[in-house]
């Protein structure tokens, strides 16, 4: 089988900023004089100077989709703008065929006075569209967006989904060959979302997309390859986005703690995992089907009778996924010498592949009077072959019948 031609190619892209603005611009004048404002290869950072991106290397094929992720200030948006030709880097080379569209940020490429259809026409111009051409496509433009009953109101009067809408319609509509999306479709509602991926589906086929976002089922739906950024350097670069993903989730968990209210009975309130199947980065593993069973031990500044404890569970977007039944007088947990510790058993756990948090509370058995509530005690990990995005994995048998 033949290869697609190649549409994107960056290599050893470096891009630095300062982070003084009087002392950039006097760089600025220094090297306008001697000439070092011309791309002349990688050059050493200066005081007060940072790399915003430094050595990028990729190549991105027609039917390709590279997803960017990374923490904000990672180099995302930066490498974007010079890929756009809105800022030149400082070394390194990028090679573009064809037609480029891009959705960089909000209102971008739009001139706020004039109508919506005129934007049209200018940014189809940009392109390199003829007249005849935008005038093929500026129906199917306006339809795409839905506001066709503000397409004559100036943009400037535009709300930010409405920007969103009209953007992504001229960007995606035109069909470039190369499309490069930032996070702005996390402006727009539910429905028009769906439709721009359903449209970028329709058109991958045919173009080479870039596409960042913080939204990870977004990214694993749509992109082949990945790049996650870390401080502006590469950190993971392949075409295993699930392996990318799980990294970037792993370098937002940590062991702090939120100790939410502590009436001081709680001297001491440690939670671990007991038996994982190993440890990265000090975060529990566990395989899915797995026993998840958390070890707590209290220690009381008092005599106290044992107290009820919430554990909740939630996922890596800190969303409440789930709660451990409560224990109750019948399980006959004993406080010895002002010391509990017990354990708490959850049986083939059916949590779907992730990064999970747990948060716990403590209260008096009788009254709810709460002791200590605790977010962020422990984290975990379930690791399993297939990437799911719905929380749960259930285990089903199937038979003939």
């Amino acid at each position: 089988m033949e290869e697609k031609e190649v549409l994107l190619k960056v290599e050893g892209l470096s891009k630095k900023f300062c982070k003084d603005l009087k002392t950039s611009l006097w760089y600025g004048v220094k090297d306008l004089f001697s000439g070092l404002g011309k791309n002349k290869g990688e050059r050493l950072l200066r005081p007060k100077e940072f790399w915003a991106v430094q050595d990028i290397n990729f190549e991105l094929r027609r039917g390709e989709c590279l997803g960017l992720i990374g923490h904000n200030g990672a180099g995302k948006s930066t490498l974007l703008k010079i890929l756009n030709g809105l800022i030149n880097p400082d070394s390194g080379k990028i090679t573009i065929s064809g037609r480029v569209g891009a959705l960089i940020e909000l209102g971008a490429g739009f001139n706020p006075i004039l109508t919506g259809r005129e934007n049209i026409y200018n940014n189809g111009a940009v392109l390199g569209f003829t007249k005849k051409e935008i005038d093929d496509k500026v129906e199917e433009i306006i339809d795409f967006s839905e506001i066709r009953e503000f397409i004559d109101m100036p943009v400037q009067n535009y709300s930010s989904g409405m920007k969103v809408r009209l953007g992504f319609a001229v960007a995606a509509q035109m069909e470039p060959d190369v499309l490069i999306i930032d996070e702005v479709l996390a402006v727009g509602d539910l429905g028009f979302v769906l439709k721009c991926f359903k449209q970028i589906d329709t058109i991958l086929p045919n173009t080479a997309i870039v596409f960042v976002s913080h939204s990870m089922p977004m990214v694993s739906r749509i992109c082949t390859q990945i790049i996650l950024l870390e401080k502006g350097e590469v950190a993971y670069q392949g075409d295993d986005v699930a392996k990318a993903i799980d990294k970037y989730y792993t370098r937002f968990a940590n062991n702090e703690n939120d100790v939410i209210f502590d009436d001081k009975t709680i001297t001491k309130l440690e939670v671990s995992v007991v038996q994982p199947r190993s440890l990265v980065d000090d975060i529990p593993q566990l395989e899915w089907g797995d026993d998840l069973k958390f070890r707590v031990k209290c220690n009381f500044n008092t005599k106290i009778e044992t107290p009820q404890f919430t554990i909740n569970i939630f996922d890596k977007e800190q969303r409440p996924i789930a709660v451990l039944t409560r224990n109750s007088k019948e399980d006959d947990l004993i406080v010895t010498d002002n010391l509990l510790e017990f354990t708490v058993t959850h049986k083939e756990l059916q949590l779907s592949k992730g990064m999970y948090s747990v948060n716990i509370t403590a209260t008096e058995m009788n009254t709810n009077t709460t002791f200590i509530r605790v977010n962020g005690i422990l984290s975990f990990q379930i690791t399993h072959k297939d990437e799911v995005w719905q929380p749960f994995l259930l285990k089903a048998d199937f038979k003939n019948i």
